[in-house]
């Protein structure tokens, strides 16, 4: 496992500074919220770290990682920020705002493609292949028991999205499409609890 990946066990460290815009994704047993529970958080400073906090899932009590998340001078990078969202308030029983989500972007930016999914991403705006062998895969080990390659899969979900963003939203700038990205972040709350209110599979528009 690289240096540069760091695993946590139930919260970040105290004195851990990440800066004012971080990359977050999570690592679940699957995507029914209340069924399939949250087992990781991964975070980057946009460093080439990666912070990966494994929860203790009877009480899920990491007060500096729900300090970080609820702290809404903090821009929080997802992608797919919808998924990670719903479990995030569900388990953490946090909201979290100031979002912005690249997969949202890169739907909004790149009307030219149908492939907006990380794996693309990362090919074309970091020139680099991710192994998503490792995402369907058991999350709900010991962390003792989480190998190399999970870790290294883990990481790779917010490694390269400080520099996607960054393109993405120069993308959104040329084709006058930021604010209307804007407000789809603004959205995601409220889709978030859509989603844990049932309305998951539901167009309500």
């Amino acid at each position: 496992m690289s240096n540069n990946i760091q695993l946590h066990k139930n919260d970040l460290p105290d004195d851990l500074k990440l800066g004012n815009i971080i990359a977050v994704d999570g690592e679940f047993m699957g995507l029914n919220v209340r069924r399939d529970p949250l087992c990781l958080i991964q975070i980057s400073s946009g460093k080439s770290d990666a912070h990966i906090v494994q929860f203790d899932r009877k009480n899920y009590n990491s007060p500096n990682l729900t300090k970080l998340l609820s702290d809404e001078t903090v821009t929080k990078i997802f992608h797919y920020g919808r998924a990670d969202m719903a479990h995030i308030k569900h388990y953490l029983k946090i909201d979290i705002e100031n979002i912005e989500c690249t997969k949202l972007q890169s739907k909004i930016a790149r009307s030219y493609s149908d492939s907006h999914g990380l794996k693309n991403l990362v090919f074309e705006f970091c020139n680099k292949s991710l192994d998503k062998r490792q995402g369907s895969s058991d999350w709900n080990k010991d962390i003792d028991e989480l190998t190399d390659k999970q870790l290294e899969y883990a990481a790779g979900d917010v490694l390269y999205l400080h520099q996607i963003r960054e393109k993405l939203n120069l993308m959104l700038a040329r084709e006058s499409r930021a604010d209307i990205a804007a407000h789809c972040f603004a959205f995601l709350p409220t889709q978030s609890q859509l989603d844990l209110e049932g309305f998951a599979d539901i167009n309500i528009f």
